[in-house]
């Protein structure tokens, strides 16, 4: 008996053992399999699991059951089968443990105190800045005129927004191990450490380092060969990073650093809807900038990473984009709230998941939890705005896009911290005070409007306005699309339009500073920021501030800076007459005295002035239906005119008077939308066009450069200026329409041609192959031999039509009755052009050789980015004229290459080693390379003058973008002086100053006065 219990009890462990063995296999696989319906746990891990688990295999000697182990008594299998679960759970157990790591299980559970972590901005005292780098000699700035970047203690908030409380003092800074120190008048060398470096501002003024908070500097390569701004492969992509695309050795830093910026936030482009990440960088790199090495990462404004940055878009981007029918969207706005809204419900319930985690894991411990944290990366920098932990900027225009954005933030409780460009911000200030979280600022550009539709409802004066209702208005650049190295300008025109002197400095420093999170950092001159510093040569907001030396970490940026020979100038007093609004009326009858006028500021020369010198400087200009009866004391015309009642007075304070500014080169008239093609005559290249039969009157573009004094224009067909190909023709920018008296002045003013990197097409796919082409019709126009016809009426036809071709267009250029003007920047193309000039002239004198005397050919260069490189040689040219566009060129394309900066980082910029080289100054021109540049002639002539070094008077400089044009078109020749030169300007203040302000235009026989 004893044997047969104890055979059958080997029997039974047999049997046990197998059935343990199979059961497990089968309970385990299932537990696997619902494991991998989880994402929580490594699939990889799970597979490893079940692939041990098939091979597991009977111990040797296990066999199936014997027949009476199956008809056992019931209550003896029931324990059996608990004995089998109980050893299933722990094997099921044993499985769970080696899949969830016990390690990784905590590094999640500290993972979620980093999601719980609420952002601060960096504060407080410190010793040093962590950038500083260690052997940075500290430097005292002497006899320094500072704005600190905050009012006076004990300034209230309404009188601080007021401008009350804000001044410029004269103080000493000292900066050292990073930060500035000390701020205050009379530092002690002896004090100081032995190895201080002096630095003598003598009075100049100073501010901390300009902060554009939009730029995508260094993602974009040098000459515009590559770009990294977007990544287009999706709508949605919050988990890219500029700086992954970001080149430290991208030339640009170096430029733009010469503007005074000192930092910058580089956002991913506006192509997507959720574009990505951004990162605030300063823009030192490498030893020479007091780096320890060229990096990324070293260049990162905020060592601890306190805040994380994205960039979003709405509006005409995305749809342009991805707005294919059919294929992908969206294609509308309606299609782009949805992608916003799925994107945010995505985030949102992957925070939802993190939470949930994190919760359980509090209450049971992370060790005990049977997965792990979410963790997904397209979903976790969205998750982080949600979070609180991300300072989000979108590009967003108009109103519908502002509102929609408004209610994202609402539904899915995130803050916003800046619309950019925002152009219409200023219509709807309090739908913007709905924004969750406070009211975003508006990240603007000052005057560049009108490019596409979301643009063409603007205001220059949007600043003022949204200043006024309680918004905070910041200038940025928009890198490339407008060069950084003058974002200060963008401020200093929005004080131009109104935008109180305090609140536009604060717009690029400490406004701009603490929107980035940085407020206690950088943007301000106290104890304690960061050492970002720069002494300028004249007021920062004047025409053509330049910096004389820069600091970033309290180390200096440039080893030899270039410093314009300015005289010490005055802080600007600020003007609160700026912020008058600007009304346009006209004067019917043209009759207008002007008094308070400052004889000494009279630019203007005319035949019919008649000017009466008094002893005072004070005198007056009278406008009698529109022309100019009198300019000086004028004391018996004033008694006459006073007692008739049909004379407006004007009032000014040091008035002044300058003759009309003149556009040339840019698509105004031609364009008004530059993005929309149906709004302007479009591509010149298929046939040979008149601009004369493409005008188009009555745009906001024209219209807002006559409010700025322009009142003629001179346009070539193309699509902006930079394509010109075709006869030009200059005409009113005030008129209705091109049959108005006056509308058109000029039928034909030049024959243009383009030979830019823009020029090459497929029937044309070189430079060369261009300008071979060019010479071939030139020299071809030279032929003497007549038009062939005969009297038919069809041939009757075509010779009348001969004279709008390219060819008769060819033979007045080489007859000398129209001047040739071709659009080039690389020096080395001008020269293969000079080398044309003298091939076509040497086949003109050829043609003339038995006729008199042969014509010149009258060659005029527009654009000339390079041309200093060859001054010497272009003065010796005898070309016609040049007219440079832009005057401050910044390598945008490979043939703009070697363009000058100006100072401090390069000596002189064209126009200077132009003038230098002997090239006749009546010869000069500057031109406007966009349409909406077309209202700024007036502020590049002051630019010009401003930093000619005494190279330029002041009527130089304001012939630049007027009369020059006149002669080096060779127009006076036609008898259109007159109606050209007869236009003035009337203005209170400098007319070459910023806060100069137009009070009036005389054209065309009447007078239109600003309010």
């Amino acid at each position: 008996m004893w044997k047969l219990n104890r055979r059958q009890g080997d029997s039974w462990k047999t049997c046990d053992r197998g059935r343990l063995v199979q059961s497990a296999r089968v309970m385990t696989r299932g537990y696997l399999h619902l494991a991998l319906l989880s994402s929580t746990i490594p699939q990889s891990s799970i597979i490893k699991a079940m692939a041990g688990i098939e091979k597991a295999q009977l111990l040797p000697g296990d066999h199936l059951p014997t027949y009476s182990d199956a008809v056992r008594p019931w209550t003896h299998r029931r324990r059996h089968r608990r004995a089998i679960r109980l050893l299933s759970g722990a094997i099921l157990l044993y499985f769970v443990y080696n899949l969830l790591s016990i390690d990784r299980l905590q590094q999640d559970y500290t993972r979620c105190s980093a999601l719980r972590r609420t952002p601060s901005d960096p504060s407080g005292p410190r010793d040093y800045n962590k950038r500083w780098v260690n052997g940075t000699k500290p430097v005292l700035i002497r006899n320094a005129t500072v704005w600190v970047g905050e009012p006076d203690e004990g300034t209230t908030e309404d009188d601080a927004r007021a401008g009350k409380g804000w001044s410029w003092i004269s103080t000493d800074v000292f900066l050292d191990h990073g930060l500035v120190k000390q701020v205050y008048s009379g530092i002690s060398v002896k004090a100081l450490p032995h190895d201080t470096e002096i630095f003598e501002a003598e009075g100049r003024q100073l501010t901390s380092g300009i902060v554009d908070m939009h730029s995508h500097a260094g993602l974009g390569s040098f000459g515009n060969l590559d770009d990294d701004t977007n990544e287009l492969s999706a709508d949605i992509t919050p988990y890219v990073r500029s700086i992954d695309g970001f080149n430290p050795l991208a030339p640009e830093v170096q430029w733009i650093k010469s503007g005074g910026v000192t930092t910058s936030l580089l956002l991913p482009g506006s192509g997507n809807n959720i574009g990505g990440q951004a990162y605030v960088v300063k823009l030192a790199t490498g030893k020479s900038n007091g780096r320890t090495e060229i990096s990324q990462a070293d260049m990162l404004a905020d060592p601890d990473s306190n805040w994380r940055y994205m960039k979003m878009a709405c509006g005409e981007n995305a749809k342009r984009v991805y707005g294919r029918f059919g294929k992908q969207g969206p294609t509308s706005r309606l299609g782009e709230a949805w992608e916003f809204r799925h994107a945010f419900e995505q985030a949102k319930a992957y925070v939802g998941a993190q939470d949930d985690w994190c919760r359980a894991a509090d209450a049971i411990g992370a060790e005990n939890m049977d997965h792990y944290l979410s963790q997904d990366l397209k979903w976790e920098a969205l998750g982080a705005v949600l979070r609180g932990q991300v300072r989000v900027n979108t590009h967003c225009y108009t109103v519908p896009d502002l509102e929609d954005f408004v209610r994202y933030t609402n539904e899915f409780k995130f803050r916003l911290y800046a619309f950019h460009h925002a152009h219409q911000t200023y219509l709807v200030p309090e739908v913007l005070k709905r924004t969750y979280g406070g009211t975003p600022a508006a990240a603007l550009f000052a005057d560049n409007m009108y490019y596409k539709v979301e643009a063409y409802t603007a205001s220059e004066q949007a600043g003022k306005i949204l200043y006024a209702n309680g918004i905070t208005p910041t200038y940025v650049s928009d890198n490339p699309v407008l060069n950084a190295q003058h974002v200060l300008f963008e401020a200093a025109k929005a004080y131009r339009f109104g935008l109180p002197y305090h609140a536009a400095l604060a717009g690029v420093t400490s406004a701009s500073a603490e929107l980035l999170g940085l407020g206690e950092r950088v943007g301000k001159v106290k104890a304690g920021f960061d050492a970002d510093i720069v002494v300028w040569d004249s007021d920062p907001l004047s025409v053509g501030a330049a910096p004389i030396q820069v600091w970033i970490d309290g180390a200096p940026q440039f080893s030899d800076p270039v410093q314009l020979k300015k005289p010490t100038p005055s802080p600007i007093e600020p003007k609160t007459t700026l912020s008058v609004d600007r009304e346009l009326g006209h004067v019917s009858n043209g009759n207008v005295i002007f008094t308070g006028v400052d004889m000494h500021s009279i630019l203007i020369e005319h035949q019919a002035i008649s000017r009466r010198e008094g002893h005072s400087t004070s005198g007056a200009i009278i406008i009698t239906k529109g022309a100019v009866e009198c300019v000086g004391s004028c004391m018996e015309e004033i008694e006459i005119a006073k007692n008739n009642q049909k004379y407006e007075v004007i009032a000014l304070q040091s008035g002044s008077a300058t003759p009309a500014f003149i556009s040339f080169g840019s698509g105004l008239g031609l364009s008004e939308i530059d993005a929309e093609g149906d709004t302007h005559d479009g591509k010149p290249w298929n046939s040979w066009t008149r601009a004369l039969d493409g005008l188009l009157f009555g745009g906001k573009q024209l219209a807002a450069a006559f409010e700025h004094g322009v009142t003629r224009a001179i346009t070539a067909p193309s699509t902006g200026g930079i394509d010109a190909r075709g006869v030009s023709v200059g005409f009113s920018t005030s008129a209705q329409h091109a049959l108005a008296k006056g509308a058109i002045w000029a039928d034909e003013t030049a024959v243009h041609y383009s030979l830019t990197l823009n020029s090459k097409t497929d029937k044309t796919a070189s430079i060369s192959a261009v300008l071979a082409e060019l010479r071939k019709k030139l020299l071809d126009a030279t032929s003497t031999k007549e038009n062939s016809s005969t009297t038919t009426e069809h041939s009757t036809a075509k010779d009348a039509n001969y004279e709008f071709t390219e060819e008769a267009s060819l033979k007045k250029v080489v007859a000398g009755s129209l001047p040739l003007v071709i659009t080039v920047h690389s020096a080395d193309t001008v020269a293969s052009i000079l080398r044309l000039k003298a091939d076509v002239e040497s086949a003109i004198t050829q043609s003339y050789s038995h006729s008199g005397n042969p014509p010149k050919l009258r060659l005029i260069l527009h654009g000339c980015a390079e041309c200093h490189l060859i001054a010497s040689s272009l003065a010796e040219s005898s070309l016609a004229g040049i007219v440079l566009a832009p005057l401050l060129p910044y390598s945008q394309s490979w043939d703009q290459r070697r363009s000058l900066t100006g100072a401090p980082l390069t000596n002189l910029t064209n126009l200077e080693h132009l003038i230098d080289a002997g090239f006749p100054k009546e010869k000069l021109a500057i031109g406007a390379e966009e349409t909406w540049q077309s209202r700024e002639m007036g502020l590049l002539a002051s630019w010009a003058y401003t930093n000619s070094e005494g190279r330029l008077t002041e009527k130089e400089a304001l012939a630049l973008v007027g009369d020059n044009l006149v002669e080096i078109l060779g127009l006076s020749e036609k008898g259109v002086d007159g109606s050209v030169k007869g236009d003035w300007l009337v203005w209170e203040g400098s007319p070459l100053a910023i806060d100069g302000r137009l009070r009036a235009i005389v054209h065309s026989g009447s007078v239109s006065l600003f309010q």
